[in-house]
């Protein structure tokens, strides 16, 4: 689905192999945080620079609790509208709304001004390297200014009032379009008239998001994950590190300079695919870890894993051994991502 244009709902094979495909996010959650004090408020919850955002500018963040772990990973849009827009999944929405709004209370009742919207959007993504261009036929921006991890609200296909992000989680290039909910159907419905655009569902997206090295929450991290452990470092801020101001900190900031006790890696194989929950051993035997994700990759004819070592069996390059169906095979500790990313730039 590599070369293709999907619609996900998420979707699936590579988009190297497809033109776009088009899926409705059953699985994030929309909600604006409002008022002049909103990038303080976010800023005590997350880990990311919220305040460096640029206008329309997102990026992905992480909630963490007091221990380190990681509550959930969330894309955080500073919009021009004057507020912050925030996508999280849907399956932690419960608890990710809770967090909000108890810190929307607090702030509140501190003096400062703060305020809390669900949004009633429905959220369509359109992803593949075509995805753009089938777009385009619907909007009057120039999608070519957008890059990604940047958005702008457009009517699109004759409806009104849709953010438009340069993002999604394939690996690939794409959208992902926050529409509201009365013109969701009408909207799917233009895009699929293109013969371009096919229907994908999550299990699609399974295998293009693994291919592409991308955790996905409740079982690559959870509460017991550290964003270090998890490899996803990176989306600590350089101001937040140094200040050490977020949930977690004085766990989290530590581990960036030492070896933590496990880290997430990929995995490649032949043979077998292998699955979350199969057992990683040593070449000795010993158990060292789990399988957190796998599946074969389509687009290497091979297949990928992602799963938790100790650090001194992470360097690529290492060979362990994965139990598949009660038998033991070669994997080799693989950098990630398995195939290139594909995300839009300016040049």
């Amino acid at each position: 689905m590599r070369q293709a244009v999907s619609m996900v709902a998420r979707l699936g094979f590579r988009l190297q192999q497809l033109p776009s495909v088009l899926s409705r996010q059953l699985s994030c959650a929309q909600t604006k945080i409002l008022g002049s004090d909103r990038v303080k408020l976010m800023e005590s919850i997350v880990v990311g620079d919220i305040a460096e955002l640029e206008p329309n500018q997102g990026t992905l963040s992480l909630f963490t609790n007091e221990a380190g772990g990681i509550l959930d990973d969330l894309i955080v849009t500073n919009t021009s509208e004057g507020y912050l827009y925030v996508v999280s999944n849907a399956g932690c929405c419960d608890k990710d709304l809770a967090l909000m709004q108890n810190k929307v209370r607090e702030f509140q009742n501190k003096g400062s001004d703060v305020g809390l919207e669900v949004m009633d959007n429905a959220l369509l993504a359109l992803q593949g390297p075509t995805a753009a261009q089938v777009l385009q036929a619907g909007v009057a921006d120039d999608l070519r200014k957008l890059p990604f991890m940047s958005s702008a609200v457009m009517e699109v296909f004759g409806v009104s009032s849709c953010r438009v992000t340069r993002c999604g989680y394939t690996g690939e290039d794409g959208v992902e379009i926050s529409v509201p909910a009365a013109g969701a159907v009408h909207l799917a419905t233009a895009l699929l008239e293109n013969p371009e655009v096919k229907l994908a569902g999550l299990a699609a997206r399974d295998s293009l998001r693994l291919e592409a090295g991308l955790c996905l929450y409740g079982k690559d991290i959870d509460e017991r994950t550290t964003p270090v452990e998890g490899s996803l470092g990176w989306t600590l801020g350089k101001r937040r590190r140094a200040a050490m101001d977020f949930p977690g900190a004085k766990v989290i900031v530590p581990q960036l300079k030492s070896k933590v006790q496990r880290r997430r890696v990929g995995l490649m194989c032949e043979g077998a695919p292998m699955r979350a929950h199969s057992p990683i051993l040593s070449t000795e035997g010993a158990v060292i870890g789990t399988v957190t994700s796998g599946c074969p990759s389509p687009c290497l004819k091979k297949n990928v894993a992602m799963g938790y070592v100790p650090y001194e069996y992470s360097q690529p390059g290492t060979l362990l051994l994965v139990e598949v169906r009660r038998k033991q095979q070669m994997a080799m500790v693989s950098k990630m991502p398995f195939v290139p990313r594909n995300y839009y730039t300016l040049k």
